[in-house]
């Protein structure tokens, strides 16, 4: 199907959102099996012990552990407001962050970072201007150190829609920032599927939206094929994604093209299709790539293509080539791994 289409369904009882643009699956988000903390949760935790070697400390959450790197000024005992950063990997915990974000579709309300600021998206100066005045008036009257970003979203958003937003936003900010006493406690539940669709990719609007459609769109089909190693590419190459207990290795193969250019070209196709690859698998960490062989004066040209890649991926560090001729970069671990949320034998 041509345009830009989003299903909310389930699977396995549990609320799934996919996001398909010209047929292509873009994005792909599942709530996980049981209890599991959401990115984003905010909870009221109690420092516990510090960990010396890892330079951070636990803390106590309602259920379990949670890990915040930021140490300066805490004592043990002492109430803090932290919002889940990641998802947790097995027999760890959670990892947590002091830096809280109050999210919704329009908004950003962002504690200790004032100012009033507009997404960069919106490129038309009257239509900043316009929002930073509704911003401004909408945030008056609230602490000097909350600050507000304008999300993309709102530059085709009624304008009343996009101030009941910010105001939402900006009471909920203020009644969690107050509620420091008590224990371990959860403020507020991290978005599930259905509440990330809807608030994560309505910019650029939906052609269309469909409540339940999954093998309609033959989504199990798009999904079955992520769980497996070998990605075909533009071209007639292919690459290998595996992922080892230290990191993620990736093996780029040219296929049956026997021309000069032919690595570059198979290279170039990798270097496009990766991040998409990562983010719907779920995977993050270090990344490793072998790419197909190919002139050095050619790896300006594949840098500036992983860049142009990358660059609207969240926290992704372009490292560089090895002395073996490797391709090292990091992601964020921001997601569960997609074969870890989907039923045992999904897509067989």
């Amino acid at each position: 199907m041509i345009g830009r289409i989003i299903i909310l369904d389930e699977i396995d009882g549990r609320a799934a959102a996919a996001m398909i643009v010209d047929g292509v699956l873009e994005d792909f988000v599942i709530d996980p099996d049981g209890d599991m903390a959401l990115p984003g949760a905010i909870y009221r935790a109690v420092a516990d012990r510090p960990v010396k070697g890892q330079g951070g400390l636990f803390v106590k959450l309602p259920e379990g552990s949670g890990f915040l790197r930021q140490t300066a000024g805490i004592a043990p005992g002492q109430r803090l407001l932290v919002q889940v950063s990641g998802p947790a990997e097995d027999g760890k915990a959670v990892p947590v962050t002091l830096r809280l974000l109050f999210k919704s579709r329009f908004s950003i309300v962002t504690p200790d970072a004032p100012g009033i600021n507009v997404s960069r998206r919106i490129k038309d100066d009257d239509l900043r201007q316009e929002l930073t005045d509704l911003a401004v008036e909408r945030m008056a009257g609230a602490p000097e150190t909350l600050g507000l970003i304008v999300r993309s979203a709102a530059a085709n958003a009624d304008g009343e829609d996009v101030a009941d937003d910010i105001t939402s936003m900006r009471d909920l900010a203020i009644a969690v920032l107050a509620d420091v006493d008590g224990g371990p406690e959860l403020l507020i539940e991290g978005a599930g599927a259905h509440e990330t669709a809807w608030r994560e990719w309505s910019e650029p609007e939906p052609d269309e939206t469909f409540e339940g459609g999954f093998a309609d769109h033959s989504v199990p089909e798009l999904l079955a094929d992520l769980l497996q190693p070998r990605v075909d590419l533009v071209g007639g190459g292919h690459m290998m994604v595996e992922v080892t207990r230290a990191l993620i290795a990736v093996d780029v193969n040219t296929g049956p093209d026997t021309t000069p250019a032919a690595g570059l070209k198979a290279n170039i196709a990798a270097a496009r299709a990766l991040p998409r690859q990562l983010r719907l698998r779920g995977l993050g960490g270090q990344i490793v790539v072998d790419f197909a062989p190919m002139p050095k004066r050619d790896r300006a040209v594949l840098d500036q293509v992983l860049r142009a890649a990358f660059k609207s991926e969240s926290e992704a560090n372009l490292a560089g080539w090895t002395t073996l001729g490797l391709y090292e970069l990091t992601r964020k671990r921001d997601r569960i791994p997609l074969r870890s949320l989907l039923p045992q034998g999904f897509g067989q």
